[in-house]
């Protein structure tokens, strides 16, 4: 069924248009804010055309994701952009928290807010695209030259919306509120006794909600030794040593909806203009240095041992991108990796 469009959205498409002939380099996230709508919205202004509206259970159609073979998850924020290559292999789900773990794609999805979904034909390029209900996008899945299109096209075509007329309602955003760098009533022992008493990294959540702190004010009142801020500008010299050495790392992006894993080693690393770059066959990164207001280097104890992180977080206060080395629950992280940081790293 062929989608039509409001005078309002009509009226979109056609800035969107415009936009992309003078704007091609542009990514539709930013283009978004710019033409102040949604990707959400602007995805939806070819509907009918090169978009197709998906329906149902979105639980059901990520255990799909698998028959499409080799494909490329794309998790991002404003910040940063995160592509895996690989297969949706071990999808399981607990209620609307899912986790695909394959040895490439390893993601932990929270569907409870993935309100939008569309399979994208463009330029041969084809995707299928997942949004919350402010029109972010959650979580994106590439056909690569490797990937089964029948199977795609089968997918798309079982979870098709009977109806392609489509009027997004998009849901607005609440400010979130400044924070106090220092916190005044904090019981400053009890917390740092907690801290050095975790078992998992997965626990530090749970602290800091007990207390009732950001991850800034966390930071600020760590146990001695236990975090350290270092320049924005570390991130290079820390991505060029692990290649060097072919450390394997674990780079983790995340968004309210998504969480995507890489685990393994990096080579090809580059600045262009304010994004540093990783860019390998199978998994590239996109940074944005000008976005990372405080840059943290964070130790947290657990039943393997003390596990070192690199923590980079926003103007806002969230917390965006995640570094660790490459480490399984039973195993201790590689001592490589801490003193790869020590050894990489300029402290503030």
């Amino acid at each position: 069924m062929k989608s039509t469009l409001s005078p309002e959205r009509t009226e979109l498409k056609e800035r969107w248009s415009e936009f992309k002939v003078t704007n091609p380099k542009t990514r539709i996230r930013d283009a978004a804010k710019e033409l102040n709508t949604t990707e959400a919205e602007l995805v939806a202004t070819g509907v009918g055309e090169n978009v197709t509206l998906l329906a149902g259970d979105f639980r059901e159609l990520i255990k799909e994701v698998g028959s499409l073979g080799h494909v490329m998850a794309l998790t991002r924020n404003d910040h940063v952009v995160h592509e895996r290559k690989g297969v949706y292999e071990k999808v399981s789900f607990n209620n609307h928290v899912g986790l695909v773990l394959g040895e490439d794609i390893d993601l932990r999805l929270f569907l409870g807010d993935w309100k939008f979904g569309f399979a994208v034909s463009e330029n041969d390029r084809h995707s299928l695209q997942f949004f919350n209900s402010f029109g972010d996008a959650t979580h994106k899945i590439y056909l690569t030259e490797k990937s089964n299109k029948e199977a795609f096209d089968a997918v798309v075509a079982k979870y098709s919306a009977p109806d392609q007329d489509i009027n997004l309602v998009i849901a607005e955003k609440t400010p979130k509120p400044a924070e106090s760098e220092m916190v005044a009533d904090i019981d400053k022992s009890a917390f740092q006794a907690e801290w050095l008493a975790l078992k998992d990294t997965h626990d530090f959540f749970t602290l800091l909600r007990k207390y009732n702190l950001t991850r800034k004010q966390a930071l600020r009142n760590a146990p001695e030794g236990y975090a350290y801020r270092i320049t924005p500008e570390s991130m290079k010299p820390v991505f060029e040593a692990a290649s060097e050495d072919q450390l394997p790392i674990m780079v983790f992006v995340s968004n309210p909806n998504c969480i995507q894993i890489h685990t393994g080693p990096i080579n090809k690393i580059f600045v262009m203009g304010p994004w540093l770059n990783i860019m390998d066959p199978e998994f590239n990164l996109h940074l944005r240095q000008d976005a990372i207001d405080e840059a943290w280097v964070v130790r947290k104890p657990t039943e393997d041992g003390v596990v070192t992180g690199i923590e980079l977080i926003d103007k806002e206060g969230t917390m965006f991108n995640q570094f660790f080395g490459k480490r399984k629950p039973g195993v201790p992280e590689l001592p490589e990796w801490p003193a790869l940081i020590e050894k990489s790293v300029s402290r503030l």
